[in-house]
Formats: C-alpha cells, structure tokens, sequence
C-alpha cells in the first residue's frame, strides 16, 4: 500500500467511525473539502477509500442477514455509485 493509500484509508477509517459515533453524514464532506484544497491527489483518495469502506459496511450487513435466516433483498443494479 503506498503512503497515499495508507494516509487515505486512515482519515477514511476514522471518519467512518466519527459519522456513526455522531450519526452526522456531513463529517465525510467536510473532511473531503478540507484535503481537497491542499491536495487533491489525497481528497481523490480519500473519497475512494470512503467509498470502500461504505461498501464493506453494506456488505457485512446483507451477510449478517443472510446468517440470521432473513429475507435478503434483490440488489438494484445502477452504474452510479451507492454512496
């Protein structure tokens, strides 16, 4: 993982767990306009590596559905992200 990775899903991972201890989606943003006006290389990232870590979320909880016997709805299929 490069330093930009690595610096990326770090601010990703800490602002996943701010805007679920807040329950403030705004946290993301915010974040993201901050690094962009510096780097925007590392805002890229970033919003990449938030972008992952919002779908590892999603898919640990379809898994816990499908463990608990629940009925798991169908996926929308879109090309735009699910953000």
């Amino acid at each position: 993982m490069s330093v930009l990775e690595e610096v990326a899903d770090g601010l990703a991972k800490r602002v996943t767990e701010m805007m679920t201890d807040l329950n403030d989606d705004t946290v993301e943003r915010r974040i993201a306009a901050e690094i962009g006006a510096s780097s925007p290389t590392l805002q890229e990232a970033f919003q990449t590596a938030m972008r992952l870590r919002k779908a590892e979320v999603r898919g640990h909880k379809l898994l816990d559905m499908y463990a608990k016997g629940e009925d798991v709805p169908k996926a929308g299929i879109s090309s735009a992200p699910q953000d």
